[in-house]
């Protein structure tokens, strides 16, 4: 009996256990999902590309939810997401969370994951974006600066505001990682 217990208990933990195993450094981390600041584990995005943007509501760049957005829908189904890391650093933000996110549901439809407002540079930065700053040599310029990170975790590459997210050669650069297993 003891032993059929032990065998229950091991593959219980055990899945979770090879989980956590495969989640690359990068993706440890928690942060509050925008929309009601539930915990959210980027450990769920493992094994997919993922590409991180800092956002703000009162930014020039502010209309690249739209394809932002595009670009989620017509990849996702490839194993592309993108993280949308809301910040007032350079001072164009809303002031809360639930304003930011109304804003980005009723001005863009946005339904990539977004979470709470953060800081993404200096020593005030977040934990992601201060990894993110460390494996790339840069931080963010200013607001809707990209990284792409490839299913294994590693910074391949990061873009400035200037690039859309409909920029023939990003896009070629996310259908590469989106190839690559």
């Amino acid at each position: 009996m003891l032993r059929l217990l032990s065998a229950a208990l091991f593959l219980l933990v055990a899945p979770s256990a090879q989980a956590a195993g495969t989640c690359p450094a990068t993706l440890q981390h928690t942060f509050p999902r925008l929309q009601d600041e539930a915990p959210q584990n980027l450990c769920q995005y493992a094994g997919r590309v993922v590409l991180v943007v800092n956002t703000a509501s009162y930014c020039g760049f502010t209309p690249q939810y739209k394809g932002l957005e595009a670009l989620y829908e017509r990849y996702k189904g490839r194993g592309l997401v993108v993280l949308g890391f809301p910040s007032n650093d350079f001072r164009q933000e809303k002031a809360s969370n639930k304003e930011i996110a109304d804003f980005c549901e009723n001005t863009f439809g946005v339904k990539f994951p977004m979470f709470g407002a953060s800081s993404v540079r200096g020593d005030d930065a977040n934990p992601l974006f201060k990894q993110l700053a460390a494996q790339s040599g840069t931080a963010p310029k200013w607001n809707f600066y990209k990284y792409l990170v490839a299913r294994n975790g590693k910074v391949v590459g990061q873009w400035g505001s200037n690039t859309t997210p409909e920029d023939k050669a990003f896009v070629a650069e996310v259908e590469k990682q989106l190839q690559a297993r």
